[in-house]
C-alpha cells in the first residue's frame, strides 16, 4: 500500500479543515483514511455502469493517485465524500432574477451551498438599476449594488461547512447603468470582503476603449439605452481600481460564449468565484488538479504516466457527478444534463524549474501549450470512451460538439490554493511567489523556504548557507552573487514581467475547455497604466478573464515575501 509523505503545513491544513472529527472536535481519521473514504465513495457509481468488480478496481486506482499526491480533487470532495453532507462540488452559478423572490431565493440557495463547502457565482446584470421604477410599489429600485450587500452580509454569517469562508463572484455587465458604482464599490474599507468582482466586457467595448469612443449604458428592464459614456474612461477606472486593491477583474463574455458548448441552452453570464468555470444557471462544476511536479523523470516529462493519471482523473470526476448529493433539484438537473468537469494542473512552476526552463521565456510558453494540449486531448479521448460505455451527456444533441463525449467540458485551471499546499507544490499555473515566504493559514503564520531551490542549489553546486539565508530573508535572489541563468530560473511572481504572466495564461487557455484562473502579480511600484496594458493584452490573446494583484495593495494579504510580514 502506498505511503503518504506530507509536510508540516499540509498536516496542519488537513487537521484543521479536512480530516473528520467527532462531536467533541477530536480527529478520528488519518490522511490515508481520508483518501480511502474519498476513493471508496467516488468509486461507487461504477457499480451502476460497469459492476462491482469495476468499482473495486477504480477505488484502488483513485486511492493510489491521491495518496501519491499525483491528483487531488477540489476541497468539498475531500471534506464531504462519505459523510452526511455528501456535497462534493466546488463551484455553482446561481441566477439572480429581477424580483424580490428571485433575489432572496438566490440568497437562500447561496447559504445552503456555503454551508456545504461550495462557492457561488452570480451575475447581477439582470437587476434594474438604482432609481429605476418599481411598478408594484410605485417606488424606486435600490439597484444591484444594494442587493449585493445582502449577499455579502449573509456570507459573513455562514462559514462554509464551518471550515471554509464563503466565496462569491459578482459579475456586472459593462453596459449596466450602475457599472461605475460597481467598479468602485470596494473603495470603502472592508466593503464586500466576501466577493471577488469582475466586470463582464464585450469585444465591442474593448475596441471602443482602445479608440476612446462612446458606448451606451442599457437598462436591463426596458432594454433601452439610458445614456452614452466614454469607454476609455470606464476602462481606466477599472484599471485604476484593480491597481488600488485587486478588484475588479475582467471577464471576456464574448470569448466565453464563442466557446460555450451548449449555446442553445442560453448565454453564459457568470463564473464561479475564481473565474475558471463559466457556467449556465444552476450548473455546478467538479474540479480536480494533476500535480505536474510528480511527472518529471530524468529531466523529461513522463507522458506515459501522465496519460494514465489523466484518464483515471476524468473517470474520477465523472463519477463525482453521480456520487454527489446536490443542494437542490435544479442544480442536480442542470449538472447531470451537461456533466461538466474541470480537470486542471498544479505544480507548473515546479515542473519548469525541474526542466531548467525560466517561467519568463518562449520555452515556458511552449511547455505550457504542449502539456495542456496533451491533457486536453487525452481527457477528450477518455470522455469519448466513457460515452460509449455510459452514454453521452444528455444535452449532447443540443450542443455544438462534434465528438460524442460523456462531458460537455473536461478541463479548467483552478487556483488550487489549499490542495497545492497539501500536495506541497506550486499553486495552479502561477510562478513561484517567493524563494521564501510567510503565509497566513487559519490565522497563523507559516514561514517556508522553497524546497526546490535548496535541492537544485545542491545539485548544481551553487549552494551556500549565505545564499540560503539571503533568499530566506528577502524571498528573492535580487543582489545575490549568482548567475543570470539561475536568477531567471528562480524569478518570483512580482519579478516576472506582466506580459509573461498573460502569455502563459493564454497558452493554457488555448487547450482548456472552461477557463483559466491566474493572477498577474505586480510589484508594489507598478502603475495603473500597467494594469490597463495587461487587460488589453489578455483580451487580444483570447483569455476568458484576467485578474491582477499589486503587492501590498491590500492591508492584509495571504502571502508575504521573506520570512517576516513586511
Amino acid at each position: 500500500m502506498p505511503q503518504i509523505s506530507l509536510s508540516e503545513k499540509a498536516l496542519k491544513i488537513l487537521r484543521e479543515r479536512y480530516l473528520q472529527k467527532d462531536e467533541k472536535g477530536r480527529i478520528i481519521e488519518s490522511p490515508e483514511h481520508m483518501f480511502r473514504r474519498v476513493a471508496h465513495t467516488v468509486a461507487q457509481p461504477d457499480i451502476i455502469y460497469e459492476g462491482h468488480d469495476s468499482s473495486i478496481k477504480s477505488e484502488s486506482e483513485f486511492y493510489e493517485m491521491m495518496v501519491n499526491l499525483e491528483f487531488l480533487p477540489n476541497s468539498p470532495t475531500l471534506m464531504n465524500a462519505g459523510t452526511e453532507i455528501g456535497q462534493l462540488s466546488a463551484c455553482f452559478l446561481i441566477p439572480v432574477s429581477d424580483s424580490i423572490d428571485g433575489i432572496f431565493g438566490a440568497v437562500k440557495l447561496m447559504a445552503k451551498i456555503h454551508q456545504s463547502g461550495g462557492g457561488t457565482g452570480f451575475s447581477f446584470s439582470n437587476l434594474r438599476p438604482e432609481g429605476d421604477v418599481v411598478k408594484s410599489t410605485k417606488g424606486v429600485a435600490s439597484g444591484p449594488i444594494s442587493f449585493m450587500g445582502i449577499f455579502d452580509r449573509a456570507t459573513d454569517v455562514i462559514k462554509q461547512g464551518g471550515r471554509r469562508r464563503g466565496a462569491n463572484m459578482a459579475i456586472l455587465s459593462i453596459d449596466h447603468p450602475d457599472i461605475m458604482k460597481f467598479i468602485s464599490v470596494k473603495n470603502a474599507a472592508g466593503g464586500f470582503s466576501n466577493f471577488n468582482l469582475s466586470v463582464g466586457v464585450t469585444d465591442d467595448f474593448m475596441r471602443k476603449a482602445e479608440k476612446g469612443q462612446a458606448y451606451y449604458l442599457i437598462n436591463p428592464r426596458t432594454k433601452k439605452p439610458v445614456k452614452s459614456i466614454n469607454a476609455a474612461k470606464v476602462f481606466d477606472l477599472i484599471a485604476k481600481n484593480a491597481w488600488m486593491h485587486g478588484d475588479p477583474g475582467i471577464v471576456f463574455l464574448d470569448e466565453i460564449n464563442r466557446k460555450n458548448p451548449t449555446p442553445a441552452l442560453g448565454e453564459i453570464e457568470g463564473t464561479n468565484p475564481c473565474g475558471e468555470a463559466p457556467l449556465l444557471s444552476y450548473e455546478s462544476c467538479n474540479l480536480g488538479s494533476i500535480n505536474l511536479s510528480k511527472f518529471v523523470s530524468n529531466g523529461k516529462i513522463d507522458f506515459q504516466r501522465l496519460e494514465k493519471t489523466v484518464r483515471t482523473a476524468v473517470h474520477f470526476l465523472d463519477n463525482v457527478i453521480d456520487a454527489n448529493r446536490h443542494p437542490v433539484p435544479e442544480i442536480e438537473k442542470a449538472t447531470k444534463m451537461n456533466r461538466k468537469i474541470g480537470l486542471g494542473v498544479m505544480g507548473f512552476a515546479d515542473i519548469l524549474i525541474l526542466l531548467g526552463i525560466p517561467y519568463a521565456s518562449e520555452q515556458a510558453v511552449g511547455a505550457a501549450e504542449k502539456v495542456m494540449k496533451f491533457i486536453q486531448e487525452t481527457a477528450v479521448n477518455e470522455s469519448e470512451k466513457m460515452a460509449v460505455k455510459r452514454g453521452a451527456f444528455p444535452n449532447f444533441e443540443k450542443s455544438v460538439l462534434k465528438r460524442r463525449t460523456r462531458n460537455a467540458t473536461l478541463t479548467a485551471i483552478a487556483p488550487t490554493g489549499s490542495i497545492s499546499m497539501i500536495a506541497d507544490c506550486s499553486p495552479g499555473i502561477e510562478p513561484i511567489f517567493g524563494l521564501s515566504s510567510t503565509r497566513m493559514i487559519l490565522g497563523k503564520k507559516f514561514s517556508e523556504v522553497n524546497p526546490l531551490f535548496e535541492r537544485i542549489a545542491k545539485e548544481k553546486g551553487f549552494y551556500s548557507q549565505e545564499l540560503i539565508s539571503q533568499a530566506a530573508k528577502n524571498g528573492t535572489l535580487k543582489g545575490a552573487n549568482i548567475s543570470k541563468e539561475i536568477k531567471a530560473l528562480f524569478a518570483t511572481a512580482t519579478e516576472i514581467a506582466p506580459e509573461w504572466h498573460v502569455r502563459i495564461q493564454a497558452a493554457f487557455q488555448k487547450h482548456t475547455d472552461n477557463a483559466v484562473s491566474k493572477t498577474v502579480n505586480l510589484p508594489a511600484a507598478a502603475k495603473a497604466s500597467d494594469v490597463r496594458k495587461i487587460f488589453m493584452l489578455a483580451w487580444k490573446l483570447k483569455c476568458k478573464g484576467v485578474t491582477v494583484y499589486r503587492y501590498g495593495s491590500k492591508p492584509v494579504q495571504v502571502l508575504y515575501l521573506g520570512k517576516t510580514k513586511k
